[in-house]
């Protein structure tokens, strides 16, 4: 499988360059699998099909510097920041859950060489000890399946709970500790740290490189516009 790299990796973008970079690699390059792991500031990142103020705590968003991005996938509210890996898969496996499947193994494939023993779920989501570590979602493209999933290492939970949280109300009903109950953090299960994981992911999964050029960088910018429109961000 070929790793998608950027001519300028330690450059600090916005997740929705990182969005629009899985649809560029789906769309422009031809690669069989293709796979990048990228992290971001402090953003919540909600499905095609939710709703911003039902699924994301706008005014605590706003009063705590957290972007917010909606994707081209289902599924629910993540937040991620500088403490969590965001992992993108691209395939041109045609079945969905197949390359959910495909994906899934590679995430417990590196936990387990870690010595870290993880379990996947039929929501799709991987597990330690009976508590969510990475969770995942998909779409699809002509000829190609994107997935994408978090990888909690060291994430902010204050952060999460209260940007993913839209109201007192549904704070309440969900429980925070129940919540903080259902997660863990993978600092909590290894020694090494997110650096070390980062070289230890792309070199158990990949084994040749794709460059990116300055070119495949501006049509990508270009793209991402999409993904910063008010239209597409707060539409339904």
């Amino acid at each position: 499988m070929k790793y998608i790299s950027l001519p300028t990796p330690h450059a600090e973008r916005r997740l929705s360059f990182y969005l629009a970079m899985e649809e560029y690699v789906a769309r422009h390059i031809d690669e069989p699998d293709s796979f990048f792991l990228w992290q971001v500031a402090p953003s919540v990142i909600f499905g095609r099909n939710q709703q911003l103020e039902r699924e994301v705590n706008v005014d605590y968003c706003r009063r705590n510097g957290i972007a917010m991005y909606r994707r081209k996938s289902g599924g629910g509210c993540v937040y991620a920041d500088w403490g969590n890996l965001m992992l993108s898969f691209v395939t041109c496996e045609e079945n969905s859950q197949l390359a959910f499947h495909h994906f899934l193994n590679m995430v417990i494939l590196v936990l387990r060489k870690l010595g870290i023993e993880a379990v996947s779920t039929v929501h799709n989501d991987v597990l330690i000890d009976g508590l969510k570590v990475s969770g995942t979602a998909c779409y699809r493209l002509p000829e190609r399946n994107i997935v994408h999933g978090t990888l909690l290492y060291d994430t902010n939970m204050e952060h999460m709970l209260g940007a993913i949280t839209p109201s007192v109300e549904k704070l309440q009903q969900k429980g925070i500790e129940s919540v903080r109950q259902r997660i863990t953090l993978l600092k909590n299960h290894t020694t090494v740290d997110i650096d070390y994981l980062k070289n230890f992911i792309r070199t158990t999964l990949c084994t040749t490189e794709h460059p990116l050029t300055m070119a495949d960088v501006a049509a990508i910018e270009a793209m991402e516009q999409e993904y910063l429109s008010t239209a597409f961000i707060e539409r339904m």
